[in-house]
């Protein structure tokens, strides 16, 4: 049997960790959406576009093809270490990216190929809105944006990255801000989906409810 797990929620709400933990223990694949966005940010970013134009940013998606495989980010035959895909730089332009009609359809259409020949659990913004609407089981995860702040601030933190918690704070709400009232697909909890508040919740807590209420 072939099912999908979309899981949606904002930036450092956990969804990525669970998403990949989930994935080792039902033993299918794990597709990080975000890191596509990241890396279509990073190669904007490489090759200076500037011009955010609806006009131009169809141009630079002609010269962009993306791999993925086995949780590796590739852009034009070339992987991209997760390390250059986490900066501050590509963070901030992560929103603006994903903007776009033009790179929305792009990865969209990237991500349902990757999930028709396999059982895939995946996770990012509009998953069980938009790119899975049919998804076998959907889940929505939310924690206060001072926690993810909290979070984010420690991902920094072990990468050397220093930068203030009011910063970080900021960063977050803004980022919140523009996924959810972005025209396309914004952030928005699917109506069937199952809300987990993982502000006060361990990893395995999450995993644990989320695993039970999967029949497989």
């Amino acid at each position: 049997m072939i099912y999908s797990v979309a899981i949606d929620g904002p930036s450092a709400s956990g969804k990525s960790t669970i998403a990949k933990l989930l994935s080792k223990k039902l033993s299918i694949t794990y597709i990080d959406t975000g890191a596509m966005y990241r890396a279509v940010a990073y190669y904007f970013i490489e090759n200076s576009v500037n011009d955010f134009s609806d006009t131009n940013i169809e141009k630079v998606m002609k010269g962009f093809k993306l791999k993925y495989d086995n949780q590796k980010v590739f852009v034009n035959d070339i992987l991209i270490k997760d390390d250059f895909l986490r900066t501050s730089e590509v963070t901030n332009l992560v929103s603006k990216v994903s903007a776009s009609k033009y790179v929305r359809k792009y990865l969209v259409d990237f991500q349902r190929k990757l999930s028709v020949c396999e059982s895939v659990v995946m996770d990012g913004r509009d998953i069980g809105t938009n790119v899975l609407p049919n998804a076998t089981y959907k889940f929505y995860m939310i924690a206060s944006a001072e926690e993810r702040a909290r979070r984010r601030l420690a991902d920094f933190e072990n990468k050397g990255d220093k930068k203030s918690y009011e910063a970080v704070l900021a960063e977050i709400k803004d980022r919140d801000f523009k996924d959810a009232n972005r025209e396309l697909n914004p952030l928005v909890k699917a109506n069937d989906a199952i809300e987990i508040d993982t502000s006060h919740l361990k990893i395995d807590d999450v995993l644990k409810f989320i695993i039970e209420r999967i029949e497989i």
